[in-house]
Formats: structure tokens, C-alpha cells, sequence
């Protein structure tokens, strides 16, 4: 596993230790910052079931200002935390270890508005997908000119619409498919304003 693109390209990332957290594969990552590419300047990111950190690393890599990364296990948050100080964006990170519905009201008591999330469940759990969708759109985190992207199991068919987040297009890679959503109402941008956690 490693840094795909930008300024840590190249640079080896540590990996699971248990068959319990499943990294989106190189191929699959390549393909998903190729549809929304460019990354925007100064980017604000949530990596939601982050696992490694990879994804949320691979935003910091490509230009993003900061990503907030929500993991309720202790083996992610520890190997996220050595991920971090292996590409030195320890100060550009907020590591989470929460369960996600905690950490949405977190993060939107702290007014942060996002640019892009990422969210990965266990592909078993199926219930995590709406709950989380739901949660996201009813607390407007996502900026109007954000995208989200929902990595799951192919057979699995996500709503088209989560109150002010629809679908405009999806991406399928044999038994595992990328969802991507933008908001679609205009709402306060203003979020994420001071750069400090």
C-alpha cells in the first residue's frame, strides 16, 4: 500500500493487522481521485471507517489542507497515527476515535463544512450506509460544491437522494462499487474558516 499521487508519492504506508479493516486497493483509489480530480486548494476532508488513513492521506497528498479521520477501532487509530508520522501530516490531521454518529455531531458542533468525504463501512454492516448518509445530509456537511463518495459491495444499491445529496455517477470494480454524490442545495459555505482544529 502507498501514496498514489502528490507530495508523498510513492511513500509506503503501513497496512492492516487484522482482516477486519479492508484498504481500498491502489487500482480503486487511482480511479477515484481521476474522477475528481483536480483536488481543490486548500481542501477541507472527511475519511469516515478510515482503516489505515489512506484515502484521507492520498487527499493531504494531493493538496488538501486538512483531513479529519473517524475510526472507532483502536488498531485503525493506532495505524493511522503511524501512517500520519510516516508522511509527516501529523499537523494537517484530526483523528477520531469514535463511533461515526458521535463523530458527525462532533465535527458539526465544531461548524466544519467539507469539501469531500470519504466513507467506507464494513460491507456486512449494510445499515451503516443510510444511517450515515441521512446523519451527513441533516447536518449539511458537505459544502455545495463538495462531493461524497460511499465505497460498498456492488450488490448493494444506495438511494439516489439523501434530503440535499444525489447521485451523479457510479463506478463498479467487480464485487465493489464507488457511489458518488454532490449536494445539490445551497446552503452556508462558511464552515471550516479559522485552519485550526
Amino acid at each position: 500500500m502507498r501514496v498514489i499521487s502528490g507530495k508523498k508519492k510513492g511513500k509506503k504506508l503501513l497496512g492492516p493487522k487484522t482482516l477486519n479493516i479492508r484498504p481500498t486497493e491502489d487500482r480503486i483509489k487511482e480511479s477515484m481521485f481521476n474522477i475528481i480530480s483536480p483536488i481543490k486548494e486548500d481542501a477541507f476532508v472527511l475519511d469516515l471507517f478510515a482503516g489505515t488513513g489512506s484515502i484521507g492521506i492520498e487527499f493531504i497528498s494531493r493538496g488538501a489542507k486538512k483531513t479529519v479521520f473517524v475510526d472507532n477501532s483502536i488498531d485503525s487509530v493506532q495505524i493511522i497515527n503511524k501512517n500520519l508520522a510516516l508522511t509527516n501530516f501529523t499537523e494537517n490531521s484530526l483523528v477520531l476515535k469514535m463511533d461515526v454518529l458521535k463523530a458527525l455531531n462532533y465535527v458539526s458542533d465544531k461548524n466544519f463544512i467539507f469539501d469531500y468525504i470519504f466513507m467506507d463501512p464494513p460491507y456486512e454492516k449494510v445499515e451503516l450506509y443510510d444511517i450515515t448518509l441521512d446523519k451527513i445530509s441533516a447536518l449539511n456537511l458537505v459544502k455545495k460544491s463538495g462531493i461524497l463518495i460511499a465505497e460498498h459491495d456492488s450488490k448493494l444499491s444506495l438511494r439516489t437522494e439523501y434530503n440535499n445529496l444525489s447521485i451523479y455517477d457510479i463506478r463498479k470494480y467487480g464485487n465493489k462499487s464507488m457511489t458518488y454524490f454532490k449536494n445539490n442545495e445551497v446552503h452556508n459555505d462558511e464552515g471550516y474558516i479559522s485552519g485550526k482544529f
